[in-house]
C-alpha cells in the first residue's frame, strides 16, 4: 500500500516507520528534518526492541502524489495547512486517517474532502522525538481508529488488520466521537496541568500568573500524581471531561479516572506532548485539547469550573509568551 505520513514528529515518524519495516510503500513528508532522514532514515529505540528504516522521503506533497492511505501526525496548531498539503496526496478513493490530538480535527478535514474518506485514530502511546530521525518509545503503542460521523467500514477493520500486521496493537471504535472523549480524560489533565504547574496552584484561583521567580517549572507525570494538590486536581479534571462526555452522550464511567491514574502511575517520569512544546517554545494544542472540549462541555449546562480555570492559565501562559517574543 502506498501511504503518505505527514506531519512527521514522534507520532507520524514511529507509526509510518512501523509500517515501513512492514514492507508498506512509505513516503514521508518532511521539512526541517529531511536532510538527516533521507540519509540516515529513522531510528526508533523501542521498549519492544530497536530497530532502523529507510522510508522514501520528500519535501513537497507533489513529489509523492496519489495515495492509498494518509496518515497525519501534524500537531493541530498547523491544521491551517491542510489545503497545501494534502490535496496532492489524496484521490477520491484515499483513505484519510488523523492521529491528531483533541477535538476538531476531522470536522476540519471535511471541509476539504467528503466525509466517506476520513476516519480517526487515537494513539495510546509514550513517544518522544529527541532530535531528527530518532523516536523513543518508552511505552504502550496501541490505536483506536474508527470512521468520522459513521460506523466501521470494511476498510476500518482493514486499515486496522494492516497495522496489526506492522506490529501495531490496533483496534476499531464503534463511535468515535466517544473515543475521543475517553482520551481526553487522560489528555486534558496529563497534558494540561503539566504545563500549567509552572504557574503553581494559585493561578487558578486568581487567573493570575505569579512572578516568573516564584514558578516552579513544568510537571512530568509522575510528579502530578506524587503531590497531594495536584494529584487531586488530575482526578476532579478527569471527573469533569467524564461527566462533560456523559451529558453528550457518551456512556462513560467514573471508574474510568483510576484505571487512567493506575495506568499513568506505571509510566515514570512521562512528559506529555504539550509540556514538551511549551518547554521547546513552539504553540500549544490550546483550541483542540481543551477549548474545544470546554466549549461542547458548556454547551450541555455544564460549568466545568476546572477545565474552565485550566484553560484561564493556559492562554496566560501562552499570551505571556508571546509577549516576550
Amino acid at each position: 500500500m502506498k501511504i503518505g505520513v505527514v506531519g512527521c514528529g514522534a507520532v507520524g515518524s514511529y507509526y509510518g516507520a512501523k509500517l515501513a519495516q512492514a514492507g508498506q510503500d512509505v513516503h514521508l513528508l518532511l521539512r526541517s528534518d529531511y536532510d538527516v532522514v533521507r540519509r540516515q532514515g529513522v531510528q526508533v529505540l523501542s521498549v519492544n526492541g530497536d530497530f532502523h528504516v529507510q522510508p522514501k522521503c520528500a519535501r513537497l506533497p507533489d513529489e509523492i502524489g496519489h495515495c492509498e492511505l494518509v496518515v497525519i501526525g501534524l500537531k493541530t496548531t498547523a491544521n491551517s495547512e491542510f489545503p497545501k498539503l494534502l490535496p496532492s496526496l489524496a484521490r477520491p478513493d484515499t483513505a484519510i486517517l488523523t492521529l491528531q490530538n483533541g477535538l476538531g480535527n476531522e470536522e476540519q478535514l471535511a471541509r476539504i474532502f467528503s466525509v466517506e474518506q476520513i476516519l480517526g485514530g487515537l494513539c495510546f502511546v509514550c513517544l518522544n522525538r529527541t532530535q531528527p530521525g530518532l523516536i523513543h518509545h518508552t511505552a504502550h503503542g496501541r490505536i483506536v481508529i474508527g470512521e468520522f460521523q459513521r460506523p466501521p467500514e470494511p476498510r476500518t477493520h482493514e486499515l486496522a488488520a494492516l497495522f496489526r500486521q506492522s506490529g501495531v496493537s490496533c483496534v476499531v471504535a464503534e463511535d468515535l466521537a466517544r473515543t475521543h472523549w475517553e482520551k481526553l480524560v487522560w489528555n486534558i489533565p496529563f497534558n494540561g496541568l503539566g504545563v500549567a504547574a509552572s504557574a503553581g496552584l494559585e493561578a487558578f484561583a486568581t487567573g493570575r500568573l505569579p512572578a516568573k521567580s516564584g514558578r516552579t517549572g513544568c510537571f512530568t507525570t509522575d510528579r502530578l500524581l506524587a503531590e497531594p494538590p495536584w494529584a487531586a486536581l488530575v482526578r476532579q479534571l478527569m471527573l469533569e471531561v467524564i461527566a462533560a462526555a456523559r451529558a453528550l452522550g457518551f456512556d462513560l464511567q467514573d471508574s474510568l479516572a483510576d484505571y487512567q491514574i493506575e495506568r499513568t502511575a506505571a509510566m515514570g517520569a512521562y512528559k506529555a506532548s504539550t509540556l514538551i512544546d511549551f518547554e521547546r517554545g513552539l504553540p500549544l494544542e490550546l483550541d483542540s485539547l481543551f477549548l474545544e472540549p470546554l466549549r461542547q462541555a458548556q454547551a450541555t449546562g455544564l460549568e466545568m469550573p476546572r477545565l474552565s480555570a485550566l484553560c484561564r492559565v493556559l492562554k496566560a501562559l501562552e499570551a505571556e509568551r508571546g509577549e516576550l517574543t
